[in-house]
This record gives structure tokens, C-alpha cells and sequence, in this order.
């Protein structure tokens, strides 16, 4: 596993699509900040995180879509499948490495939180909730993309999937919010990944969305298994 995932980890800078994802998000993420926070002299950071939760669907497909859809067009998925490695293990590498990118990406806005003592007293409570909070969404988001990237060779086609998947998951959060209709809200609440991210905008620490969040991260982590056990005795 341990090699799984320096093997991984070190590839997202081999290519120029590490240092993209880290420029292309802190400059989207500075600028909400010096929008809401500097411009307004701001001291909560809880709008930003449910910004990131948005820039999540947009980064999580292009973090993701290699990570088996490359080893299947290079055909380097035998060696790993022939491997005495473990399947479990090779999935768990490649998870905690796109989550480690990710650690990388958001460490880049741990300056935040100093910046604004300056116009007040933040609740660093709340800021290190949500830290905590983005970080176990952002897991459940990496095992649905390394999941979609199990089942497809063509990066584009599993980064496009992995997007349409987040997007719906959005478009629900939005339809909850907006309907009268009770079956359709309880559904859509509690399915969408975005919706129950609201909790800890608002202040509030939610254990049982964080449970969510690390169920889905199992599921899809168990599935991408299932898949590569059913191809190495194919």
C-alpha cells in the first residue's frame, strides 16, 4: 500500500496537473476570500468553506480520473493485479493519495484563519469544524471518483462522469431547498453531499454527517475493490 501511494502521490507533480489544481484552486479561493473577508473586513470563514465545497465538484474529477483509467491505457493494471500486494491495499493506496493532494491543496488557506484575527475575534472552534468537516467531504468525493475511475480507461470520459455525478448530487441540494414537496426534500437532504455540508456553516459540529461522509467514502472504496477483484480473476 505504502508503495501504491508514493507512486501515486508523486505522479500528481511529475505532471504539470498538480501544480495546476494547487494555482487553479488558490487563486479561485483568495480571491472569494479577499471578496468576503478582506473587502468586508469579515471575521467568519464559513461562506468560503461552502465555496469549497462548489470548487470540490469542479477539482475531485481531475484529482481522480487517472488514477485507474491510466493504469488500464498503459496496461500497468496486470502488473498490479499480479501483484502479491493485497486489492484492498491498491485502492487504499491510490484513495490516500489523492487525499493527501487534496491536504496539499487546502493547506495552501491555513493563512486565513491569522488574517482575519485583524478585524476581529474569529470562532476558531467553527474554522477548525470546518476544516475537519471539508476533509471527510472531500474523502467521500475521491472514493466516487476513484470508483468511476475503476470502470473506464479513458481519463476524460471518468472525469466527465465523476463531474455529472457531483453535479446532480448539487442540482438535489438545490431542488430541497426549493421544494414544498416533503418525500422529494427528506430525499434529496439526505442523499446530496453538498446539503449536508450546511450544518457546519452554520456553526454547528454534526457527527452524523460526518458519519455520512465516511460511509460513502466505504461504499465507494469497497465497489472500486469489488471491480479490480472481478478483473484480476477475469
Amino acid at each position: 500500500m505504502i508503495a501504491i501511494f508514493k507512486r501515486d502521490f508523486k505522479s500528481f507533480f511529475i505532471s504539470p496537473i498538480g501544480y495546476i489544481l494547487i494555482g487553479g484552486f488558490l487563486f479561485v479561493m483568495n480571491f472569494f476570500f479577499k471578496l468576503y473577508n478582506i473587502d468586508m473586513a469579515y471575521a467568519d470563514l464559513s461562506p468560503l468553506f461552502s465555496v469549497i465545497m462548489v470548487v470540490l465538484m469542479f477539482i475531485m474529477p481531475l484529482i481522480t480520473m487517472k488514477l485507474f483509467s491510466e493504469e488500464y491505457k498503459m496496461k500497468t493494471d496486470q502488473l498490479i493485479l499480479t501483484s502479491p500486494v493485497s486489492v484492498n491495499a491498491v485502492v487504499l493506496g491510490k484513495f490516500l493519495a489523492a487525499l493527501s493532494m487534496f491536504g496539499i491543496i487546502l493547506a495552501g488557506t491555513l493563512f486565513w484563519p491569522v488574517i482575519i484575527t485583524a478585524f476581529g475575534a474569529p470562532d476558531f472552534a467553527n474554522i477548525i469544524g470546518n476544516y475537519v468537516a471539508i476533509i471527510f467531504a472531500a474523502a467521500s468525493f475521491i472514493s466516487i471518483g476513484l470508483f468511476i475511475s475503476s470502470l473506464t480507461e479513458n481519463q476524460i470520459v471518468s472525469a466527465f462522469l465523476s463531474f455529472a455525478i457531483f453535479l446532480l448530487l448539487y442540482i438535489m441540494g438545490l431542488i430541497s431547498q426549493s421544494t414544498s414537496i416533503i418525500w422529494a426534500k427528506t430525499l434529496f437532504d439526505w442523499i446530496s453531499l453538498f446539503t449536508r455540508y450546511q450544518d457546519f456553516t452554520r456553526g454547528l459540529f454534526s457527527l452524523q454527517n460526518i458519519v455520512y461522509y465516511l460511509t460513502v467514502s466505504i461504499v465507494f472504496l469497497f465497489l472500486t475493490s469489488r471491480v479490480l477483484e472481478k478483473k484480476r480473476w477475469s
